[in-house]
């Protein structure tokens, strides 16, 4: 028998729902057949579930169709059974109030998912920001042989003569509109021009990011993180994946085997190399809490303190996506830097990342910088501690302005959201760019969802003095397209009745990065008399998904997952259903 149809040496799921002479085989088989599937497709062929999160509400997944289809040829190709399957996808430009509010619950969809249909292994097709961890969290629950499938970036958007890139210029644009800039037909222009084919995010943003992160950890084929949505080479990669699964499956391959300590301590110095978002933070912690991996934001400062920014990439510098897979894409950073990485940490085409990279050549060095002239010093997350934020928060130094990096300044409260909005762009409002401007009740429960709203446009009387960037603090996220001096995460937040819902206006908070250090200058007497007074919001919910999550989600500096999913059960297969 070929390599192609030989069956697997281990017991197989699916056996136990195809390989059945008794009236439950036939039923599963029986209408299994109805699509035109042949007999011997039953034959103990190894079955792939493709997980797939194409929506029309999910611009940057919306060619997932046409994609799976060359995955289920892959694994035709290579002996294997192909079952699509869908799951809630999460569309970052229209869903409200936040996608991280579905994140864990599309989780949960994947996760029982995969473990009550008879899959022997896995693709997961995932694009938009949080449609990756999703996936990575929920497969990792089930720990089967699986293999992570990005949907590329968009091309370039090309506006006026420049490049322009999503997301990052939607924050430029929309503060040049407030000064009077742009109008709002350049703003209609513009949007036409910035995401003019298939694909998610083409800056460093949080898709690419985890993009990348999927490829760093091993759970991706090498190129997987910048190759462009339209490119033929993208089919091609789907392709192989769908090959390559299936012998995953026969080599008995895990994810547990891929996702080790190690594999996380190379995605986190890699995220540092290449500018990627704040928001991997979140993500690896909440992945590696699945793996049973112990991953802390002490671990995000060591591994990231010594790492420069290689790759030049908006919204830290000049170029796109496109532009860096041009030049070399993802193996050519782990090559510059593979002096840092645990090089026998394994991937899942069955070699070491090193040998996926060894050999990779930079065919740009403007894009990708020689990591003996970096494009910037410091491309790793600081975490900050203090009293202001006692369990941490993050900050992005290649994203921020060098001279506000230490800094001393009066606080400007805003109480939320909505407190913002109104009083934000306020001729009265008593700012000066010297200020500090925090924001509560925005995190994992205040929001609820822990959304993007970190990186909140300044206030209109100060972008109109020329002023274009200050330092922020709140307990939010912020979109990986964005840039500025922006603290995030804090923890406790302000919801947990953690010290940023006690501060005041007129407060003086000190942020100093290189000490690592963020301070509220007021005495503990005086938190403490404030922390009496201070009573939690109202529930944001009082039945369904939102108090679900508002009553068991976990804090930033635990990835913001669900308490009772955190750790993985496995695949056991479940009792028969008749």
């Amino acid at each position: 028998m070929s390599k192609k149809t030989s069956k697997s040496k281990h017991v197989l799921r699916s056996t136990q729902w195809f390989g059945r002479r008794d009236r439950d085989g036939l039923v599963h088989r029986s209408w299994m057949k109805n699509q035109g599937i042949p007999h011997d497709q039953f034959d103990g062929r190894p079955v792939i579930g493709i997980c797939n999160t194409w929506s029309q509400a999910t611009p940057c997944n919306a060619h997932f169709r046409e994609l799976a289809e060359h995955v289920r040829s892959g694994v035709l190709d290579a002996g294997g059974f192909p079952l699509e399957f869908p799951v809630m996808s999460l569309g970052e430009t229209l869903m409200r109030p936040t996608t991280m509010l579905f994140r864990n619950q599309v989780s949960m969809d994947v996760e029982e998912s995969i473990r009550a249909n008879p899959f022997d292994g896995v693709v997961l097709m995932m694009g938009c920001d949080k449609t990756t961890p999703a996936l990575l969290m929920g497969a990792a629950s089930c720990d089967l042989p699986t293999i992570g499938l990005s949907g590329g970036p968009m091309l370039n958007g090309k506006f006026r003569g420049e490049d322009i890139g999503s997301g990052t210029h939607v924050w430029k644009f929309t503060e040049m509109l407030k000064t009077g800039q742009m109008s709002e037909s350049d703003l209609i222009d513009a949007e036409a021009c910035m995401s003019r084919s298939a694909g998610h995010c083409m800056t460093m943003g949080t898709a690419s990011t985890m993009a990348s992160m999927v490829e760093a950890l091993g759970m991706g084929l090498p190129t997987n993180a910048a190759i462009p949505a339209v490119d033929s080479r993208r089919k091609v990669l789907a392709r192989m994946a769908g090959r390559r699964i299936v012998e995953m499956v026969r080599e008995n391959l895990k994810m547990s085997k891929i996702l080790t300590r190690d594999a996380f301590e190379n995605a986190i110095m890699i995220n540092g190399a290449i500018g990627g978002s704040t928001n991997a933070v979140v993500h690896l912690l909440a992945i590696a809490g699945r793996m049973g991996v112990k991953l802390s934001l002490d671990d995000w400062d060591r591994l990231g303190r010594g790492m420069p920014c290689l790759v030049n990439l908006m919204p830290s510098g000049k170029y796109l996506m496109e532009d860096f897979y041009y030049a070399g894409g993802l193996p050519a950073v782990i090559r510059e830097i593979g002096k840092f990485l645990h090089k026998k940490a394994l991937t899942v085409n069955g070699r070491t990342i090193w040998e996926n990279s060894r050999d990779a050549v930079n065919y740009n060095e403007a894009v990708i910088t020689p990591l003996g002239k970096p494009f910037k010093p410091h491309g790793g997350i600081a975490v900050l501690r203090g009293n202001l934020a006692p369990r941490g928060a993050v900050l992005k130094p290649s994203a921020a302005t060098p001279k506000l990096m230490k800094h001393k300044g009066r606080a400007v409260v805003f109480e939320d959201i909505d407190d913002l909005n109104k009083r934000i762009d306020s001729p009265k409002l008593d700012v000066d760019a010297s200020c500090v401007l925090v924001l509560k009740n925005c995190g994992p429960k205040g929001y609820p969802g822990f959304p993007e709203v970190g990186n909140f446009a300044l206030p209109a009387k100060i972008l109109k003095k020329g002023v274009t960037d200050m330092i922020r603090i709140s307990d939010a996220r912020m979109s990986g397209t964005a840039y500025g001096t922006v603290v995030l995460h804090t923890a406790p937040e302000a919801a947990e009745g953690g010290p940023l819902a006690l501060v005041e206006n007129g407060d003086m908070i000190e942020l100093d990065v290189a000490r690592r250090r963020i301070h509220l200058h007021v005495a503990d007497a005086e938190l403490a008399r404030r922390k009496a007074k201070w009573k939690p919001p109202k529930p944001h919910a009082d039945r369904g998904w939102v108090k679900l999550y508002c009553a068991t989600v976990t804090q930033a500096d635990q990835g913001v997952d669900l308490d009772f999913l955190v750790g993985h059960s496995g695949a056991k297969v479940g009792r028969e259903s008749h």
